[in-house]
């Protein structure tokens, strides 16, 4: 129950009390206060939700009276806004959402980056409950200005995150996020031509150069890649992804789980992937490292780990040797195809990753099913890789035409190759009969000759 209070005058006057000289009326009178004249007059008092004692102050008592009546209503309806919660800062939001909630290592940073750089400039210093929607709209036209389309949807989802737990919390009573358009996001898949691919495998270092060839020749991610340890099943000539190497944005390396179950998987080598695998092993013996692996997350061990890839001195690699690497590996593959008289290119878009692209497109050349490239890719679902892939299943040739043939060809062949002359020649050879009066007449598509039918 929502009560108004009179903070300046006494309730329960003692006997003798002097009435106020400044606020006594002619209908009413009333007694000063310890707190006379101090701070704003009228005090709300309420308990919310939980219990606790609430107190607001209102300058004058029409707006106290109001805000009593609200709060009743939301109290009895469950919908109870504390205010001070939504005077919170969006920084103090998002932190406590930051640093609770369960994220994987590359997702915590990617999150922390998003919020100190592109949130905390626009709404840190900002009470929640202050920002409007119109606000998130600017937002979002200012960084589609400036970034991809789905770089926008990635910091948007983040905004939205913290806000949808403001509103969980009793903060704000509707997310601000809702209605905000986003930019459309441009689906495609860029997938080198195989020349481009080829150059690259050549434009390797030694180094690297089965490690290039195994990513395009078993669609594994990056850091399943980075994290392979040197026990490829020559005998079933088979790779399996078990675990990765999971690289910081700050502390050391470290063997982590995968990304979903579905990415625990086995995935055929081709005979040229698995020679490229021998040769780098003789060439590159796996060296063993003491790494922390943390593939069971409760109980994480250090132990001596014999990566299959590593870099010059031996160590793991990093993303920012690699992306070096693959730097100079595209320039030099372009001045190849140049030299060659070819009109193919390497992208300066093409990462690592497109390679995991270029496998998934292979396999649907071939006819492979939806099935079939999901579980090689490690997707957790059909519909992510119908939603990646599924402009690529149409080939050159169409086989719609044929499937329709094979179902319906084997009757409707022999009538295309009879003409209605024909028809009209082998009804006149019929010899005529004497039918009953009830009968039914079939007519040609030209007058003149027709044979009754019994009924």
């Amino acid at each position: 129950m929502a009560e108004v209070y009179d903070r300046w005058h006494l309730s329960r006057p003692p006997a003798g009390a002097v009435p106020c000289a400044t606020c006594s009326t002619k209908t009413k009178t009333v007694y000063p206060g310890a707190d006379h004249g101090k701070g704003k007059r009228w005090q709300v008092r309420y308990r919310d939700a939980d219990g606790a004692q609430r107190k607001e102050n209102f300058a004058n008592k029409p707006p106290a009276v109001a805000r009593a009546a609200e709060v009743e209503t939301d109290l009895n309806k469950g919908q109870f806004i504390d205010r001070a919660a939504g005077r919170e800062t969006f920084r103090t939001l998002g932190e406590a959402w930051r640093t609770s909630a369960i994220h994987r290592e590359r997702t915590g940073g990617r999150v922390e980056r998003t919020l100190r750089l592109h949130l905390y400039p626009a709404f840190g210093n900002r009470g929640v409950a202050s920002i409007k929607r119109a606000d998130v709209q600017a937002w979002v036209k200012s960084q589609a200005d400036r970034y991809e389309a789905s770089t926008v949807g990635s910091h948007f989802e983040v905004l939205n995150t913290v806000l949808r737990m403001a509103v969980l919390d009793g903060a704000i009573r509707v997310n601000p996020c809702e209605g905000v358009k986003l930019p459309e996001v441009r689906r495609g898949v860029l997938i080198p031509h195989p020349d481009a691919v080829l150059a690259l495998i050549k434009a390797a270092p030694a180094r690297y150069r089965a490690l290039v060839r195994l990513a395009a020749s078993s669609g594994l991610r990056q850091g399943e890649l980075f994290g392979l340890e040197a026990h490829v099943d020559a005998e079933r000539a088979v790779v399996e992804a078990s675990q990765q190497l999971v690289t910081p944005d700050s502390g050391a390396q470290y063997i982590g789980p995968l990304k979903t179950p579905e990415s625990y998987r086995e995935v055929p080598l081709a005979p040229s992937a698995l020679a490229a695998v021998r040769d780098h092993l003789r060439d590159f013996p796996a060296v063993g490292r003491q790494l922390e692996d943390r593939t069971d997350p409760l109980k994480p061990v250090v132990r001596t780990v014999r990566l299959l890839f590593t870099d010059d001195s031996g160590r793991p690699i990093r993303r920012s040797t690699w992306t070096r690497v693959w730097k100079r590996m595209r320039e030099d593959a372009n001045k190849a195809l140049t030299e060659a008289g070819s009109a193919v290119r390497v992208s300066d878009k093409l990462t690592l990753h497109g390679l995991r692209d270029f496998y998934a497109s292979c396999l649907i050349t071939q006819r492979e099913n939806v099935k079939t490239v999901q579980v090689r890719l490690g997707h957790s679902k059909p519909s992510i890789t119908l939603d990646k892939y599924t402009g690529l299943w149409p080939t050159a040739e169409d086989t719609t035409a044929a499937a329709i043939e094979s179902v319906l060809g084997v009757t409707a062949a022999p009538v295309e190759d009879v003409t209605a002359g024909e028809i009209r020649r082998i009804l006149r050879a019929l010899p005529r009969v004497t039918l009953p009066k009830q009968c039914a007449l079939v007519v040609p598509s030209q007058p003149g000759t027709g044979h009754p039918l019994p009924l």
